[in-house]
């Protein structure tokens, strides 16, 4: 994978830090920054900085093939129940809103939970919620608009 401006000046913090816990002599440094701006994939700026911890604090164990700071970082999990609010959402249409409710319920439940723990999944919520909301409303509405009609004849 070719290298970005990032992979390479994260592979130049790693060498500060290694030179500054003396790790490094100046000219070392100077010669391990220069391979850094001269590389062109993630794996030559591995080597560069192979023999070194990762950041500041000793690094326990052994040395990976690619260091940790190359690796993308994990997305969050989905959250199931925003998944559910939005499968219900879509499920409206086709059980003429029976699953409304279920919708706007775990839509909710889920935005609170998405708050707390970080997880991702909000446009899904928030999709069950729209959809859930526009079938409770639609029923609401026909049910008056039926009452009304028998009411007025």
């Amino acid at each position: 994978m070719l290298a970005s401006h990032a992979d390479r000046d994260r592979a130049v913090d790693v060498l500060r830090a290694g030179f500054a816990e003396g790790r490094l002599e100046k000219d070392e440094f100077d010669r391990r920054v220069s391979r850094v701006y001269a590389a062109r994939t993630v794996g030559e700026l591995a080597l560069v900085v192979a023999d070194l911890p990762q950041g500041p604090a000793p690094h326990p164990g052994p040395v990976a093939a690619v260091p940790q700071v190359f690796l993308a970082t994990p997305r969050p999990a989905q959250n199931g129940r925003a998944v559910g609010s939005a499968v219900c959402g879509l499920l409206c249409l086709l059980t003429a809103g029976l699953t409304g409710i279920p919708a706007v319920v775990l839509g909710h439940t889920a935005r609170a939970e998405i708050r707390r723990t970080g997880e991702d999944g909000d446009g899904l919520a928030l999709t069950g919620l729209v959809l859930g909301w526009l079938s409770v409303g639609g029923w609401a509405l026909f049910w008056l608009l039926l009452i009304a009609v028998d009411v007025l004849d």
